[in-house]
């Protein structure tokens, strides 16, 4: 969750303006002012460059931008100015720019204005609400030389719905951020014939960036050898208090899965993953198998944890999970597991690590004979995601294996679930069960996606412009 994002603000005008209309610059550096401090509240570390009114200036702008390292730019466009003050800091600076077409009130008081008797005070006033003009000006020349930006049109005060979108594009440019320095752990092997889930790591780097570090089993079972009784003790005192733990769990299970946890914890931070997709057969080696059949606690307390971990090797998920966890919503693996045409729900959930931060109630552990399709036995967790809006998002390798952002917004409902030890939950779509499942199979995404709280749709479409990332919604 850590996010070192650098907004770069700016406003506009004309140089040849100030001693013509005097206080017109101060005004207008006063509406700049609470601009910086409106995103500030969003998000610290707004980097304020001032009215830029000249092309002398917009270089300088732009090579303090690129020193600075800002990931996105916010122009404040205060007054009319000339594109050429505009195109030099954003040339140079090479970052998405979001264009601030706010005037500073919801209209010009034109009594007030037409008994003016001074016909330079006049214009200094109307210059002071021209923050339209300018705009497409900007936006031809931008189009024109390839930079690609984004507007919101408002006001400076009392705006909810131009404040939203700034701080939506704030989000999303911080989860861009978050992502561009993830470290993501892939450790074992794809699950054997599973053909959807394979995927070009090289194109995670292309369109997210961070680091994906390959590990093998053998190093998490090492770490496991190393676990001492207490630290075992004191792991399996945090499991009772974090989940509820079914009377059917022994003991010596529970121990387990506390030595395997705090391993899991040691190789987070021996790598500095922030995220981590994995699956090992483990079969034939004693160390691994009782590694890896243990490991579904550890991962449900690391992914609470702002380490989402993805099983059976779903590299996409795991990113898709990271996204959704960014943004605040939590993010737990899943897939279809029924569907319900009486109610019109589709049931989804999976075995293996749960979201537990966004779960209805408190988890519980339940002990498996069998994980299904799979090697090993062990305790596994049984959850149902808080009852309200979510969000479900899956990242999509297309068949010209560039990647895409699949999306849909529903209900988490309540009603009864299976009481099978995996994370479960009931999900009712605006556009209907049976329609949901069809358009969201047309997009051809594996059949793991993640889930979140909340209907954050819009802010997942920002962060794919951002990204220069297709985006798909389906309601």
């Amino acid at each position: 969750m850590k996010s070192n994002l650098k907004i770069g603000l700016f406003g506009i005008g004309l140089d040849t303006y100030w001693p013509q209309f005097e206080g017109l610059k101060e005004r207008l550096e006063g509406y700049l002012k609470v601009v910086e401090n409106n995103i500030a509240k969003i998000h610290e570390g707004v980097v304020n460059l001032g009215l830029i009114d000249n092309p002398e200036s917009a270089f300088e702008a732009g090579r303090t931008f690129r020193k600075e390292d800002v990931d996105i730019i916010f122009l404040y466009v205060s007054t009319y100015a000339l594109s050429s003050t505009v195109l030099p800091v954003v040339q140079r600076a090479k970052v998405p720019v979001i264009i601030l077409n706010l005037s500073p009130e919801a209209s010009i008081d034109y009594k007030s204005f037409n008994k003016m008797t001074d016909r330079t005070k006049m214009t200094g006033e109307w210059l002071s609400y021209c923050s339209a003009c300018p705009v497409p000006e900007i936006a031809n020349v931008f189009n024109r030389t390839g930079v690609k930006f984004h507007q919101i049109t408002g006001m400076l005060h009392n705006d909810e719905e131009a404040w939203t979108e700034i701080s939506e594009w704030v989000e999303a440019a911080k989860v861009a951020n978050i992502m561009a320095y993830n470290r993501l752990g892939c450790m074992g092997h794809y699950y054997s014939g599973m053909l959807d889930i394979y995927s070009d790591l090289t194109q995670q780097y292309a369109h997210f960036g961070g680091h994906v570090e390959l590990i093998e089993v053998d190093e998490l079972a090492g770490l496991r050898k190393a676990v001492s009784d207490a630290e075992i003790t004191d792991r399996v005192a945090l499991i009772q208090k974090t989940f509820d733990v079914q009377e059917d769990c022994s003991e010596a299970e529970l121990k387990r899965a506390a030595k395997t946890s705090v391993a899991l914890d040691k190789l987070v931070d021996k790598y500095q993953l922030g995220s981590m997709a994995y699956y090992y057969k483990g079969t034939g080696n004693f160390d691994n198998e009782d590694t890896i059949s243990s490991i579904i606690i550890g991962n449900s307390l690391l992914t609470a944890n702002h380490v989402p971990v993805a099983g059976e090797y779903e590299v996409k998920n795991a990113q898709a999970m990271k996204i959704m966890d960014s943004f605040g919503a939590g993010g737990s693996f899943t897939e279809y597991y029924a569907m319900d045409f009486n109610e019109d729900v589709v049931l989804m959930g999976h075995d293996g690590p749960g979201h537990i931060a966004i779960a209805e109630g408190k988890t519980k552990v339940r002990p498996l004979g069998v994980y299904h399709g799979k090697v090993g036995n062990g305790l596994s967790v049984e959850m149902q995601v808080k009852n309200g809006p979510v969000t479900m998002l899956s990242v999509v390798e297309k068949a010209n294996g560039k990647l895409m952002l699949l999306v849909a917004e529903a209900e988490s409902v309540a009603g009864p679930i299976l009481e099978i030890g995996n994370t479960n939950s009931r999900y009712k779509f605006p556009i209907g069960a049976r329609n949901f499942v069809n358009s969201w199979n047309s997009f051809g995404p594996a059949h793991h996606c993640a889930v979140g709280i909340g209907h954050i749709g819009s802010k997942i479409e920002k962060l794919g412009l951002l990204l220069n990332m297709e985006v798909n919604k389906v309601c």
